[in-house]
Order: structure tokens, then C-alpha cells, then sequence
């Protein structure tokens, strides 16, 4: 099996980090290991750090598959103090790691209980949940003469060949819960059938879950597999684009948060981690993300369907988090050819 780990870029260590201001040296920095999409991080340091002055947030940030390889990597001797909107599935293979500190946050009882690690100081709570996607330029559709898809197995039509982009399980989240999803939703043998029959219609897969909506969204490729999130915001940003949740069922994925074993800034850190649950925080989160962890928050995204969570389908993710390695194996000798370059 190809490794999932690379080296995070230079610059990837240096989000978050300020020019020292005066009175800077009385803040406490601490490390957050993060998926977040690169134009949420701004927001959610600004909302943090103004109702905590004391602790500065030094993200560092990179595809879920690789934030989650190279926190395996310094298993034993951790960079990062907290780990903040990563996959549920990565976060449970840390924790079965032994990676992970329990705590329970101030405001823990407002979170949906299924939105959290069961035990008393859970090892993650969730903050939201994304869900896949298919994001159509409908003027390269129309221009094909193709019908709007409805379906996952509609991504099978030949007429599709070259035309479709995906995100690699191994190095996006997004990726790693469309798998999981088709093989739990149609059991393994037709789940790696039908992707057998997907991957004859692919052009290339990416190691980002918003790539190939972007790349739909500029004409590259007609239909980009990816997550609701980036296909309402480049919809609202004037994308040409189609988002369409097929009707079968939607694979999905928390972004959650934990404590990481042996930080030595546990205080700060739990600070974090306290200000994550609260209604302020899930107010941020629902800007991006129609669900979200405290039911109270009301969310609305304009090209989301409002019944978005009666689409996601019955997710195991004990399952997912156990079966990762094996999953990825497989999937890598089977289409591992079209991945693009890292």
C-alpha cells in the first residue's frame, strides 16, 4: 500500500502565526492540527481568540488523510495540542491509539448525544457534520448533451467517461466517507463493483475534497464528486454549477475536535475545547455547515436541500475507523493509476 503521509508544506506550519505585538508574551500559543476548509480558519481563530485573549491558536492545516498520517507519524512525541475539525473516523483511529486525553467540556450536556463520544469525558465531540455531494457545470452538461444525474449509479453511464472528478480516500475526508458509504450502503462486493464501473469514467483523482468541485465549477471537468459545503459556497460565489445529492443515500462525516495526550498546554487547550461547544462557536460552524452539533443553532445554506439529514445514510463508523487501512489498500491497487501527482 502507497504511505498516506507527506511532509505538510513550510507555509502550512505558519498559519496562525502574528507579527509579536505588545503584551503578545503573556498569550499562550497552542498547536491545532486542522482539516478546516482555508477560508474558515480566519473566522473561527477571530471568534476564538476575542472571547480568549489569553490563548493564541497556531494552526496547522492540511487535507484530512494527511493531518491524520502525520499525526499517527508523531504518535510519539506530539506536535499538536488539540486536534479541531478533523474526520470522526481519524479521530477514533488516534484514539484507539491511545492518543487521545478525554475531557468534558463546560457546555458538553447542549451537544447532540449523537454527536459525541459516548463515555462521561469523551475522547471527541463533534461540531458538524458534511455530507457528499455531486457538483455539475451545467453549461459543459448542457453543452454534452448529458442528463442531470440523480443517482450514484447514474455516474456510471459511459457518457461520463473523462468527464468526472474525485477526491482519493487516502488523503481527503471526503473522499475516505463516499467509500466507506457505497461499501456500507450496497455491501462490499457491489460497492467495489460499482467503483470499478465509476472508475472507468473518471479523469483523475485528487488529494483534496474541494478540488473538484472547483474544478467543476470552472469547466475543467463537467462533475466533480466532493461536499455540500464548497458546492453552496461557489454556487453563491456565482459558480455555474448544479449541486445534486443523489437519491441512494449520502455518505457523511463529523468534523470534531479532541485533546491530545501529553500536550503541555492542557489548560489553553481546554479552553478551546470548552469555547468549540458552546452556542457562539456552532453559530460560526452554521455558516458553513447545515448541521451542526447544538440543535438550538438553526441553519440554513441556500442551495442545501432543508432535509439534508434525512438523506445521510446509517453511518458505522466503528466500522469505518477499524476497516481504513484495508479499505485504502484496496482501493489503491485497484485505482491508484489516476491519482494525481502529490
Amino acid at each position: 500500500m502507497r504511505h498516506w503521509f507527506r511532509p505538510l508544506p513550510a507555509l502550512a506550519l505558519l498559519i496562525g502565526l502574528a507579527v509579536p505585538v505588545a503584551g503578545a508574551q503573556e498569550r499562550t500559543p497552542i498547536t491545532v492540527y486542522t482539516a478546516l476548509e482555508a477560508d474558515q480558519l480566519k473566522a473561527y481563530k477571530a471568534a476564538f481568540e476575542a472571547a480568549h485573549p489569553a490563548v493564541e491558536i497556531r494552526w496547522v492545516r492540511d487535507s484530512n488523510g494527511v493531518i491524520t498520517a502525520r499525526l499517527l507519524a508523531e504518535k510519539a512525541a506530539p506536535n499538536a495540542d488539540v486536534v479541531m475539525g478533523v474526520a470522526t473516523t481519524s479521530l477514533m483511529l488516534m484514539d484507539r491509539e491511545g492518543m487521545l486525553e478525554g475531557y468534558a467540556p463546560k457546555e458538553l450536556a447542549s451537544v447532540k448525544p449523537a454527536m459525541r463520544d459516548a463515555r462521561p469525558d469523551p475522547h471527541w465531540i463533534g461540531m458538524d457534520i458534511w455530507a457528499s455531494a455531486l457538483c455539475v457545470n451545467k453549461p459543459e452538461r448542457e453543452k454534452r448533451h448529458l442528463p442531470l444525474p440523480r443517482s450514484w449509479a447514474d455516474l456510471t453511464d459511459p457518457a461520463w467517461a473523462g468527464q468526472i472528478t474525485m477526491p482519493h480516500p487516502a488523503s481527503s475526508g471526503t473522499g475516505f466517507l463516499m467509500v466507506s458509504a457505497w461499501l456500507q450502503m450496497m455491501g462490499e462486493e457491489k460497492g467495489w463493483a460499482f467503483m470499478d464501473a465509476l472508475h472507468r469514467n473518471i479523469a483523475t483523482y485528487t488529494h483534496s475534497g474541494s478540488k473538484p468541485c472547483k474544478a467543476a465549477a470552472t469547466g475543467e471537468f463537467a462533475l466533480g464528486l466532493s461536499f455540500e459545503y464548497r458546492a453552496n459556497k461557489l454556487i453563491e460565489d456565482g459558480a455555474p454549477l448544479e449541486l445534486v445529492l443523489p437519491a441512494e443515500g449520502l455518505g457523511w462525516d463529523m468534523e470534531s475536535i479532541a485533546l491530545v495526550k501529553g500536550t503541555a498546554h492542557e489548560a489553553a487547550a481546554r479552553t478551546l475545547i470548552d469555547w468549540a461547544v458552546t452556542k457562539d462557536a456552532n453559530a460560526q460552524y452554521a455558516k458553513n455547515f447545515a448541521i451542526v452539533a447544538r440543535p438550538e443553532v438553526s441553519t440554513s445554506l441556500p442551495h442545501v436541500p432543508a432535509d439534508l439529514e434525512k438523506r445521510l445514510i446509517k453511518q458505522d463508523f466503528a466500522w469505518a475507523a477499524a476497516n481504513r487501512d484495508r479499505i485504502l489498500a484496496e482501493w489503491s491497487r485497484r485505482y491508484d493509476a489516476k491519482s494525481e501527482p502529490k
